[in-house]
């Protein structure tokens, strides 16, 4: 960012509720679905059809309120938010507005600048002040179809219509693009890790705008902001906050001004572009929706929702730092999914050593696992299995390079680990006598080196070691043989 300069970003997320069924009604939300495939009277819009709230709606609802740290407020309103568009086939969204399901929260995050290739360093916390979470019913899809020389077609699929999301509102808190990706990447993980939403950027089932103005560095008022629509994915986002950024400072600076309005990311060309102007809350004409009651919770249910919430991500990554002794970014990583945290903590304790566990994970395991798109609970490789690897690592009884390759056949194929060291002939020699044997042969079909690493030529050492091992087709044990050739040499 130029010097001088500041950015003033507030970030909305529309997050899909995960629940089998709308918001209003009973169709389903399930995805891929043939257009228009999923509707019904109610979230067609059709006359005389009247909402029905879903009770699944409130109870996700306040599982993604208590995981962001916001406050259930005992009563909210449905209110009519009254735009025309396409996709809307009621003329109105039904939504909340002064009385929102959830408000006034304080989320602690990590975030961190990033080098020029998106390198993250120096992880620190940040305070994001949540405005609210109110809940709401989504809207369609327009879809077009065909090329420029050939027929077009264009036509709305109203499956989405009525899905349930819960919309997030923060202050304007954030003063870069990345403390802006840090955050939605926070959400995004807690949100899965309660199992509100599924959070699924490619499904569309969480969606990021981001509000973004400019000011000098001093400056207390705020000048004219832009709204960053239908972001699909979390570094597109993060891409055009940056550019929007700069495109402001230049317009300010060249005195052109910069207009309320809200602009879309051009993949292709690497800018934001013009959709429409920036519409302000009284043009929708907000007014409490008729057709249905307040919403009432009470204080048991409240207590009852706390009572279930997990343990949350950031509260299990220091509790692995403590009781594990990883170091902040091992257990930043394991505890960036629900499945591979709950797969290593298994793994750590059936094996006894949670630092090995925590290394062979994060290298093998996760490779295996993105290499094959399926999540820790899917693998073949059990996590009993993973730490009997472990063990028998720490046994001595195979290395390092044979336990990986243990890892990568048992999470192919399914066998236990006892099966691929028999097959792979990994049963490690740890017989002194037997290793002694081939030390002796060693030393004296090398009397050179012998003589060169007796006069101080210590690192002819690990040749000793290397010549050990392919005599003994790398079934010795490397720790016996270690102790061996010091005490001959």
């Amino acid at each position: 960012m130029k010097e001088g300069w500041e950015a003033i970003i507030g970030m909305e997320i529309h997050a899909q509720l995960a629940t089998e069924t709308k918001i209003f009604c009973g169709c389903a939300t399930s995805f891929g679905d043939e257009p228009n495939a999923n509707t019904c009277p109610v979230c067609l819009g059709l006359p005389g059809a009247l909402p029905v709230l879903n009770e699944k709606v409130v109870e996700y609802g306040a599982k993604a309120a208590l995981a962001l740290g916001l406050n259930i407020n005992e009563q909210s309103i449905f209110s009519r938010k009254n735009y025309f568009y396409p996709d809307l086939p009621k003329g109105y969204q039904i939504s909340q507005y002064d009385k929102p399901f959830s408000s006034d929260g304080e989320l602690v995050i990590m975030t961190a600048e990033r080098d020029e290739h998106g390198r993250a360093k120096d992880f620190k916390p940040m305070t994001i002040r949540i405005e609210r979470m109110h809940l709401e019913e989504d809207a369609g899809k327009n879809v077009h179809e065909g090329l420029p020389e050939t027929d077009k077609y264009s036509y709305v699929d109203l499956n989405r219509a009525g899905t349930p999301l819960g919309e997030i509102v923060t202050k304007a808190d954030f003063r870069s693009s990345w403390q802006a990706y840090d955050y939605v990447n926070h959400v995004r993980r807690a949100l899965q890790w309660v199992g509100a939403s599924d959070a699924d950027m490619e499904k569309g089932n969480l969606r990021c705008e981001a509000n973004v103005s400019v000011r000098k560095v001093g400056e207390e008022k705020f000048r004219n902001k832009v709204e960053l629509k239908n972001l699909n994915s979390v570094r597109f986002m993060q891409k055009a906050i940056e550019y929007e950024i700069e495109r402001q400072i230049a317009a300010h600076e060249a005195g052109e001004g910069v207009s309320q309005e809200t602009r879309l990311w051009d993949e292709k060309n690497n800018k934001t572009r013009v959709m429409r102007s920036k519409e302000d809350a009284h043009d929708y004409r907000y007014f409490p929706e008729p057709d249905l009651q307040p919403l009432v919770v009470s204080k048991e249910f409240i207590e009852t929702m706390k009572a279930q919430m997990p343990e949350l991500p950031d509260a299990m990554r220091d509790r692995f730092m403590a009781e594990y002794n990883l170091s902040f970014d091992d257990a930043s990583q394991i505890i960036g999914d629900k499945d591979i945290a709950a797969f290593y903590e298994t793994a750590a304790q059936a094996s006894g050593n949670p630092r090995t566990s925590a290394n062979l994970m994060l290298s093998e395991f996760v490779r295996e696992l993105n290499n094959s798109g399926k999540r820790a609970n899917e693998s073949l490789l059990t996590a009993e299995s993973f730490a009997e690897i472990v063990k028998t690592l720490d046994e001595g009884k195979i290395n390092n390079n044979q336990a990986k390759e243990i890892i990568v056949e048992s999470f192919n194929t399914g066998k236990s680990p006892a099966d691929v060291i028999r097959e792979k002939g990994f049963e490690q020699v740890s017989d002194a006598g037997a290793i002694e044997k081939i030390v002796d042969e060693i030393i004296k079909n090398n009397e050179n080196q012998v003589n060169a690493y007796r006069g101080g030529n210590e690192k002819l050492f690990g040749f000793f070691v290397g010549q050990v091992m392919k005599a003994s087709q790398g079934k010795a044990n490397p720790k016996v043989v270690n102790e061996i050739l010091k005490s001959k040499l």
